[in-house]
């Protein structure tokens, strides 16, 4: 169970403990993205780009995660960042279409589980984003918090594309969160993709982290092997930086999935979606598995016929 998730779920009688853990949770809700600053040129963007592919390919061609995929993350005393870097299966034209739409990354993060409901407003060069995020289970938009971002595409050309979602500041402290997303064509079919972000914090959310992850997820792990045990099994992060990582691979497979619903007739769509996005993730089931897949198909489908109902 993630921060949201367990401050949703906390007992009215406890309201300082459930703040706490609430705003843990709009925190490590801000994911995807890169580093390279907005001014880059697409030329200089596409060629760190390429430097990264190719720096990457013996950790991509060896990735434990059984596909081709990088996961890397990083805390300091007021900072969260992480990094993905995959190769898709999917037509860089495809992803590049996907990507630029403030729309569609409404539907890639409802795929998420505390993601209750996405709009978008603004016209063309000054769209904004607002996701509402809640817990686990199905529950009204009066409960859940608003994240509002300015949508930002910074590059879009045949051989390279990096879309920027920014928000400065956020229900609860944070502050700073930077979304951004960029890719480049490979062969025919193929893309690579680096998801990075990263959000600052400051003292409350701090507490917040240590008072949750002390108790109610000391359990909860992520994906990087930080040291050995005895018998050689991996000891894996824990922690802010733990839940970090689940949250970026939970927003990695919902782009994924999102783009392989893409061949699906229109109507099949959203249950292609949801479908892939649940299988993929139960792939990862000691880190990310937190619903059976009938009651995520359920909560989910409620949930985009309330998006509809408001179009």
């Amino acid at each position: 169970m993630d921060a949201t998730t367990a401050a949703m779920n906390l007992p009215p009688k406890n309201p300082v403990l459930h703040w706490l853990i609430g705003l843990l949770g709009i925190a490590l809700l801000c994911a995807a993205a890169t580093p390279v600053l907005a001014d880059t040129p697409d030329a200089a963007g596409a060629a760190s780009l390429h430097a990264a592919y190719a720096n990457l390919r013996e950790r991509l061609d060896d990735s434990p995660f059984q596909r081709p995929i990088a996961l890397d993350s990083q805390q300091s005393s007021d900072e969260l960042r992480g990094d993905v870097h995959a190769v898709i299966e999917q037509p860089f034209a495809l992803l590049s279409s996907a990507v630029t739409s403030a729309d569609e990354w409404c539907k890639i993060m409802m795929l998420h589980l505390n993601v209750k409901h996405c709009t978008t407003a603004g016209g063309t060069g000054a769209r904004t984003l607002t996701a509402y995020l809640g817990a686990k289970h199905p529950q009204p938009l009066q409960a859940t918090h608003r994240l509002t971002f300015k949508h930002r595409l910074d590059a879009q050309s045949p051989r390279y594309v990096r879309v920027g979602l920014t928000a400065d500041a956020g229900p609860f402290g944070m502050r700073d969160c930077r979304i951004v997303l960029e890719a480049i064509p490979l062969e025919p079919g193929r893309s690579f993709v680096h998801m990075s972000y990263a959000y600052g914090y400051g003292a409350a959310t701090a507490f917040a982290m240590r008072a949750y992850f002390g108790t109610a997820a000391s359990e909860k792990v992520g994906f990087t092997v930080v040291a050995r045990r005895s018998d050689g099994q991996p000891v894996r992060v824990g922690g802010v930086r733990g839940a970090l990582e689940r949250n970026t691979m939970r927003y990695f497979l919902a782009i994924d999935a999102h783009l392989r619903s893409a061949s699906a007739p229109a109507h099949a769509q959203l249950e292609q979606r949801l479908l892939d996005w649940f299988a993929a993730t139960e792939r990862y089931a000691p880190q990310l598995h937190e619903l059976e897949q009938d009651d995520y198909l359920r909560m989910k489908q409620d949930e985009y016929r309330r998006l509809l109902a408001e179009l």
